[in-house]
């Protein structure tokens, strides 16, 4: 950073339908892994910041939840999420598979972006899987019920076009001081990003086995003397069948996840991680106002 640049520092929130490549496209700004990502939809569930820097400016990226119609609390919970992550920001990102498109859920999204005061970007993400001519109908489409100040064709999982919408994101960041420290890249807690990580095995492993009636709460993490840090944490299911699923034949199920996790914990971290997961029946899970709190989610009527 030079000492002559102003500094800038601003709110961008990432939102879109459940999918549509929202947490990889966070990650590809801030340049490492600060969102889980998962083939299923709806991975993210609370307001994951990840801090993006380009020269003397601070990108603060709000990784929304995928925006749905919600059904129970968890989804009601997750779905106002989202519209606070677009409260008071600098700029929203529209994230949108260029290839599925899901237009059943972008059409009430459409309806709700038109009439918000906030800048708007159109990001068509996935766009090195697309056909270029369908591309840009599909941009003339959604500019068309909404004013985007841009469209940004980019590949968040190849990295294409991202520098570019980087670029200009910082650019209209407004002046001020930086929020957090220069080596900050989230503002989720070491706990809370711990739980996320087992959370995104436990989806990664049992894809279609494992419902989403499953969370990863984080019971202690603890410095031990000798420098490495033992977390502990609780993972918590709707049934006794679900408990059967994650523990695997004779643990081995377990012991895969807590193994992949624990790896890549201590990649991040960059210390010796201890880690110990044990499987809760909880059928009312999803109606604990504690539970909310632990994953980082208001309680929501």
């Amino acid at each position: 950073m030079s000492e002559s640049e102003p500094t800038r520092c601003g709110v961008v929130a990432v939102i879109g339908a459940p999918n549509a490549g929202k947490s990889t496209l966070t990650n590809a700004l801030v340049g490492q892994k600060v969102a889980i990502v998962s083939a299923k939809a709806q991975t993210t569930r609370a307001r994951l910041l990840g801090i993006a820097l380009a020269g003397s400016t601070q990108i603060i990226l709000a990784d929304t939840p995928g925006i749905f119609a919600p059904k129970r609390r968890l989804d009601r919970a997750m779905v106002s999420a989202a519209w606070e992550g677009a409260e008071a920001a600098d700029a929203i990102l529209l994230v949108v598979d260029a290839v599925k498109r899901r237009r059943h859920e972008l059409e009430p999204l459409l309806e709700a972006l038109a009439t918000r005061p906030e800048r708007k970007l159109l990001v068509l993400n996935k766009v090195d899987a697309a056909v270029k001519e369908e591309l840009l109908v599909l941009a003339q489409d959604l500019t068309g019920k909404v004013a985007f100040d841009e469209v940004f064709f980019v590949s968040a999982l190849s990295g294409d076009g991202v520098e570019e919408l980087k670029a200009h994101l910082a650019a209209l960041m407004p002046e001020g001081p930086w929020h957090y420290p220069e080596d900050q890249v989230s503002d989720a807690s070491e706990r809370l990003m711990a739980a996320e990580i087992t959370r995104e095995q436990l989806y990664n492993q049992l894809r279609e086995e494992l419902p989403y009636d499953s969370a990863v709460r984080p019971e202690s993490y603890t410095q031990r003397k000798d420098g490495s840090v033992e977390i502990r944490q609780q993972i918590v299911v709707g049934r006794e069948t679900q408990r059967a699923i994650v523990l695997g034949k004779g643990g081995s199920r377990i012991k895969a996840i807590g193994e992949a996790a624990r790896k890549e914990l201590a990649d991040i971290l960059g210390q010796k991680v201890h880690l110990f997961l044990h499987v809760k029946v909880d059928e009312n899970w999803a109606e604990s106002r504690e539970i909310y709190e632990e994953i980082g989610l208001d309680w929501v009527r």
